[in-house]
């Protein structure tokens, strides 16, 4: 008798357990390259074909796009909380220390939305759209390709506060950077990889001004460049603007860990990966090759691209980004 009731307790846990793997996997079990074969087939071409023409306006508006995927992923997983609009009556997090006055392209999304929206109306999440964009604009730029996992949908929430604690600050150390990416089930390896997103794009005088002002772990050359248009006093010249790679910010190659290793790198954050640690050989080895860092990027963005999505009947598919329908 007794030797039944354990073994009915032994089964009726290995079914608990196996419950509970089913669930940790089934909303990135959900999420597939095919998700619209059938009922959007236009839309990888809808997105391509406006990040191409935004992409030709503004260069900087790839890196742009790719920043808000990763800020939008880090905050309650990849479900386009960071497109919310404020209102009087609801917080989102654009608002957010990360992301205010900072995270920008916005209106390309909407424009996404609104081409996709004539081909396949309310079928298409913003999510996806994010997400969709952020790849393509790696690729526009010189960068690796990879298919995209879809199916997410939009959230009909956001966090102000997630937003303020999740997002890697720049003043960031290498301890801090690995367990906030650890946060969101992403390794030192992935972080490391997916920092090479600053290969492109460009940063504010307030992000960088205490790197190249008061650290020692910086080519001096290099510091006094970027002195030059960045006052040392808080609040002058805040927003000016400077490249994160200062050979090609507008090519997604490996430049950015070979200014790492001749400590030009122009965040705090960004010169921790290259300062003695634990990282340092990573950042050799893509010195080293480029295809090592395409690969190990494009692993990171899909691991990325899997954070907490919504998907079967949670959230919603918005008509309009900016807000919850």
């Amino acid at each position: 008798m007794a030797t039944t009731r354990a073994s009915a307790a032994r089964c009726s846990s290995i079914i608990a357990l196996l419950l509970l793997l089913a669930l940790a996997g089934t909303s990135s079990a959900q999420l597939s390259t095919g998700f619209y074969s059938k009922s959007c087939p236009g839309v990888f071409n809808a997105v391509k074909s406006v990040m191409q023409s935004a992409i030709a306006k503004e260069k900087r508006m790839g890196a742009s796009i790719l920043r808000l995927f990763f800020h939008d992923c880090f905050v309650q997983g990849c479900d386009a909380s960071l497109l919310l609009d404020d209102t009087s009556g609801f917080q989102g997090e654009k608002m957010a220390t990360p992301n205010n006055g900072s995270v920008r392209g916005f209106e390309v999304i909407d424009a996404i939305k609104s081409a996709v929206e004539k081909a396949c109306p309310s079928v298409v999440s913003c999510a996806d759209i994010l997400a969709i964009a952020a790849r393509d604009s790696v690729v526009i730029l010189g960068g690796p390709s990879w298919d995209v996992k879809v199916g997410r949908r939009d959230s009909t929430t956001a966090s102000f506060s997630g937003a303020n604690n999740n997002i890697p600050p720049p003043t960031s150390g290498l301890a801090n950077l690995t367990s906030l990416f650890a946060a969101q089930g992403l390794s030192q390896k992935d972080m490391v990889a997916l920092s090479g997103a600053h290969t492109i794009g460009l940063a504010r005088c307030t992000n960088f001004r205490a790197h190249v002002y008061n650290e020692t772990n910086i080519d001096g050359a290099f510091a006094k460049t970027k002195q030059s248009g960045c006052p040392s006093t808080s609040g002058s010249g805040d927003n000016n603007l400077a490249p994160l790679d200062l050979q090609t910010p507008t090519v997604f190659e490996n430049n950015y860990y070979k200014n790492l290793v001749s400590k030009k790198g122009l965040l705090h954050s960004d010169q921790e990966l290259f300062n003695g640690g634990a990282t340092d050989a990573q950042v050799q080895s893509y010195v080293g090759s480029q295809s090592t860092f395409f690969q190990d990027f494009v692993a990171g963005m899909i691991k990325m691209g899997d954070i907490m999505p919504l998907t079967g009947s949670s959230g919603q598919i918005r008509k309009n980004c900016r807000r919850v329908n």
